[in-house]
């Protein structure tokens, strides 16, 4: 088995956890494999000597954001990730640092399952496109008012939004930006879409959920500066008034460890804060 270790290195904590983590696989004969500035530190090979397709796991020490910037940096990767959170709100970084190594014993025992969740693809008209596991948005930028953006779905209209932006989200992103901004929580393995509007205007405009196959055109129709577009916060381009930015569904799937010892529903009520009981 090979596994690709990968921290935030701006997590102190994280380095000595690798160490632990480097020393507990190869204990039990499992290569790791880390990014190539952490190899002489935590005594493992660099991830540039490996071959991508023979990576069974990635190991995200960090959070949510940790895990984002990972899919982004090692694009190359297709494996799954177990996320061990040493952030503040994980969904996908559920494994907690004192579950850590018993957490990574069923990884060995094969007490898991695969859950596969769509990603979205986004389009220029310059033919640049981008992925995104959580969200891409689409934003005012420097404009200082509201702007216009006209939302079409398999070529038929859907609405124009007057507001600070849009958010197009994945059923795993839905707990991300867009609930921060009213949106509605997915079941992360839902083959959906969601479109949340960003502060509109007209108070009537909701989140709409679409079917995960409609493809998403968005037109830019202010007469003001470009607004930005940005992929999981990082892939950013700017949209000029007229434009038009295709969203769809992407061919490649995040692929999330989810150990038998975890239940999503658990971690949501721990992370919103959840505290209502059963009368």
């Amino acid at each position: 088995m090979n596994i690709a270790l990968l921290r935030n290195q701006q997590i102190q904590q994280s380095k000595n956890l690798a160490l632990g983590i480097r020393e507990f696989f190869s204990a039990q004969g499992i290569e790791i494999f880390v990014a190539d500035d952490d190899a002489k530190e935590i005594g493992a090979t660099p991830l540039s000597e490996a071959d991508p397709q023979e990576i069974q796991f990635i190991i995200s020490l960090g959070g949510d954001g940790t895990i984002l910037n990972l899919m982004h940096e090692y694009e190359q990767l297709d494996a799954p990730v177990l996320g061990i959170n040493m952030g503040h709100l994980g969904f996908m970084a559920d494994v907690q640092i004192a579950d850590v190594y018993p957490s990574l014993q069923d990884l060995i025992n094969g007490a898991y399952r695969i859950d596969e969740r769509i990603m979205l693809q986004g389009e220029t008209l310059q033919g640049e496109k981008s992925f995104a596991v959580n969200d891409i948005v689409i934003h005012r930028a420097s404009n200082p008012s509201l702007v216009q953006i006209s939302v079409h779905a398999n070529g038929l209209y859907l609405n124009t939004f007057e507001a600070d932006g849009i958010i197009i989200a994945t059923p795993n992103g839905s707990t991300a930006y867009s609930l921060a901004a009213g949106g509605p929580i997915l079941s992360p393995t839902l083959e959906a879409i969601v479109i949340t509007p960003i502060c509109p205007h007209t108070i009537s405009n909701r989140p709409i959920v679409l079917t995960a196959d409609q493809e998403i055109q968005i037109q830019y129709l202010s007469d003001y500066d470009p607004v930005e577009i940005r992929a999981d916060g990082m892939t950013r381009y700017q949209l000029n008034t007229g434009e038009v930015f295709h969203i769809s569904r992407c061919k490649k799937k995040f692929k999330l460890v989810n150990l038998l010892r975890q239940d999503y529903f658990s971690t949501l009520r721990t992370k919103l804060g959840w505290s209502g009981k059963l009368r």
